[in-house]
Order: structure tokens, then sequence, then C-alpha cells
């Protein structure tokens, strides 16, 4: 610079020639940044190949989990808990045991029932035997006794009958003796009467009677026997407790299975079986659901998981909600690590069927350009390298990220899912026509068709 000066040029103009060569030398240098950036960034393009896919068509609808069955366990009459075996949380099998009532009440009713069946069973089992040998044989010894009678008042009458002729004996005599003999033959048909019945056992009405207090008595026991099993509280069904209500001392009472926590306060405990799955479906979708169908559960509690389950139920009668009609249905869940709780929300995917063979392209690649929703297509028309819009018609967007192309694109061609940073031209915004699809902003993101929540997955 020195030397410049020397030379003659003016030190303003030696600053300027300074200046001009900072600044060339920035511009050479910004050039060859730009430039490498604008590389890097056709380097990051990506695109996607168009394809034809098959898809499974499903519809949503928001539910939660639902206990199949829920009761409010109580004893069928009032009384003192003695005992409960179970604690909240606990999964019991149908049939088993889960508390005791008080029945020390009962224990003497108990004993009074068996003591008259004891007694009736005993006088049927001796009216079927019938007499014994030995009161046979009393009553033979009594005929024979009453026989010997008969003929010893026999024989006096006879005598009698002689001395009256003969005349040494009063009429009076007579007639005592006469009186004495059939008083003696009377006897006689008495105890032959009573051997008969001594050998001829037992009438069938006497049996029939005594059968009759005996099945009297069984019944009085068995009804003691039922009352003091009722004291034993079983499970209705397997299931888990949800609510304990009362502990071992408290009085309880019968409580309907429908009752309210409240009103179910002097019940035992709450029980619930197995979940179920109740989802409100819109009227315009319900005609596609039918029993049997699979369905696919996510449950806000667990995110990122997935139950599989069937359409068990469709409810026969809609129900309204501020003016939007829908259908109750009813479904199964797999849960074998018992996640779901009852009370949870979901949301319940229904595969009702397929699109076969449809066009299909990644969501993100769909782009809002002149009016109009479409992609960038690779190579044009003319096989020029430079990208062209291609206005498409779309249905229905998949979870995964695709969209189904109507028209516009052919299977093979390449679509642009990246652009170069400050090119990407804007994204599709919500059609107001059946079938198109619609999105914010920004990228795209998966989309349901028209239709009330019919989706693909």
């Amino acid at each position: 610079m020195k030397d410049l000066v020397k030379r003659g040029i003016p030190k303003w103009a030696v600053g300027l020639l300074v200046a001009a060569f900072i600044l060339g030398g920035g511009y050479v240098a910004y050039s060859q940044i730009t430039t490498a950036q604008r590389r890097e960034s056709r380097r990051q393009i990506q695109s996607a190949k168009v394809e034809r896919q098959s898809l499974p068509v499903t519809i949503s609808a928001n539910g939660s989990v639902l206990a199949e069955r829920s009761a409010n366990v109580s004893p069928k009459s009032s009384g003192i808990l003695k005992q409960l075996l179970v604690k909240e949380g606990d999964r019991v099998q149908e049939g088993k045991i889960l508390a005791y009532m008080d029945a020390s009440n009962l224990q003497g009713q108990y004993t009074q029932a068996q003591g008259q069946l004891a007694q009736a069973q005993a006088n049927l089992d001796k009216i079927i035997a019938g007499n014994r040998p030995q009161d046979i044989a009393q009553a033979a010894a009594q005929l024979t006794n009453d026989k010997a009678a008969l003929g010893s008042a026999e024989a006096t009458f006879q005598q009698n009958q002689q001395l009256i002729r003969d005349g040494a004996l009063a009429q009076r005599d007579l007639i005592t003796s006469r009186a004495a003999r059939d008083q003696a033959a009377a006897q006689v048909r008495k105890s032959q009467q009573a051997l008969d019945l001594q050998k001829a056992g037992s009438r069938p009405e006497d049996i029939a009677t005594a059968r009759a207090q005996v099945l009297t008595a069984e019944g009085q026991l068995q009804t003691i026997e039922a009352t003091i099993d009722d004291t034993k509280i079983r499970a209705p069904f397997s299931g888990v407790v949800t609510k304990k209500y009362a502990d071992p001392g408290a009085f309880v009472t019968p409580s309907t299975a429908g009752s309210s926590a409240s009103s179910a306060a002097a019940s035992i405990l709450a029980l619930a079986s197995t979940n179920q799955i109740s989802a409100n479906v819109a009227e315009a979708n319900i005609a596609q659901i039918k029993v049997g169908q699979a369905v696919k559960i996510t449950a806000d509690a667990f995110p990122g998981k997935t139950f599989e389950g069937k359409v068990i139920q469709v409810a026969a009668q809609s129900t309204v909600t501020q003016n939007v009609t829908s259908f109750e249905v009813k479904a199964s869940v797999a849960d074998p690590g018992n996640l779901l709780r009852s009370g949870m929300s979901a949301n319940v995917n229904f595969n009702v069927g397929t699109l076969n063979n449809v066009i299909v392209v990644p969501t993100v690649a769909i782009v809002r350009q002149d009016g109009a929703s479409g992609v960038q297509v690779m190579g044009g028309e003319k096989g020029s390298r430079r990208p062209e819009f291609r206005p498409i018609t779309t249905s229905i967007s998949t979870d995964d990220g695709k969209t189904v192309v109507l028209s516009g694109l052919k299977e093979g061609e390449r679509v642009l899912t990246s652009f170069p940073q400050g090119d990407r031209p804007q994204s599709r915004t919500p059609s107001f026509l059946p079938g198109m699809g619609g999105g914010g902003r920004g990228g795209g993101g998966s989309t349901g068709s028209a239709g009330g929540g019919t989706r693909q997955r």
C-alpha cells in the first residue's frame, strides 16, 4: 500500500482498491457455500413410487371399557357379617365363598328339624316292618285263652239248661250263664280279629301317612339347611372385586344387583366380570357393523398397545345425544394381562372390508398449488428433470401415512415427498368436497374420509 502511495496513487484510490478486493473474495466464498448448500439440499430431496395396494377398510369410533356383568353382592337375609375372605382387586371364580354371615341363631332350629325327621323316619320303619313274631304269638295265646273261657261258659250254660228243666235252678241263673257264654264268644271273635291284624301287617293308608310325615320333616330340615347355606356368600360369577362396602361386624341387608354405590352401602361388596368395549357408532356407518367382525382397540392409558376383539352385540335401538344419532356396539376384548380397567377411554377400529388394487401415495407428498391439491411428479411429461405439479383426486387416508388416489397418477410414477428448503409448495388444505383429502399447513397428516370415521389401516 505504501508503494502505491509512493508511486503517486492517491490514498482514497488505494482504499477503494482494497475494499473491492475484500468484497470480491467474500462474494466468491458466499457463492461456494451457497452452491454447496443447494447441492446438499438436492441430495436430500426424497421421492416415492406410486403403487397399487389392497387396504383394509375400518370404521373408527370412540368407546369405553365396561364390565360385561356387574353385581352388588349381599346376603338373602339381613344379618351380621361374620367374616370377609376377599379384598378389593382380588379375582375370584364363580362359586367361591367370599364371606360368612352369623348363623348362630339357626343352629337350634337345625337340631330340632333333625330330631323331627328322625322320629318320623322311625315311625315309618315300624309301620313298614309290621308286627313282631312275639306280638303275633301273644295275640294267638290270647285267642287260645279266650276260646277256653268260651268253652267253660258254654258248658256252664248247658248244665244250667238241664238244671232248669229239672227244676233245680232258678231262671235268673240260666240267664246269667247265657250272658257269660255270649260275652266269651264275643271275646273270642275280638281276639281272632286281633290275631288276623297282627298277621296281616300295616295298612297301605298308614304307610302312606307315615311317608308323608317323613317328607314334611325332610322339607323342614332342608329349609333350615338352605338358610344356613345362604349365610355363606358365594361369587355369582367369575370376576374381580371392585368395591368393598362392609367389614366384619357390620349389619348388612339385601340389595339389587344394579343399585348404585350409595344405595348399596349396606351390601358386602361389588363384583365385576370380564371387561368388554362399548362404542357409539354413527348412524351412517352402523349398516357396515356385523356381529363377529374383528376389531382393534387402543386405550389412552396404554399408548402404542393394541388389543384384539370381536363384535358381540349391535344395539337394536339408537341413542340421540346433542342431536347426533348413534348406535351402541359392544365388543369382546382379549386382555390376558388384565390391563384394562372399567371406565377407561378407548378407541375402536372395526374391520369392515377391503379396498382392492387401489393407487396410493404418501400423504406428505400431497401439496396445494394454484388452488388445487396435487403432487410434484418426477420427470414430468416431457422427461424434464424438473418436478411437475399435477392435480389429483384423492379418497381416504390411512393411519400409516398413505392416501388413496382416484385419478391423476399412474402406477410406477415417482412423486416428491421432500423439497429443498424454501421450495415446498403450500400443503394441502381441508377440502369441502367428499372424497378430497385435507390437512393443515405443514405436511398434510393422516386424515379420515368423508363418511363419519371410515378409515384405512
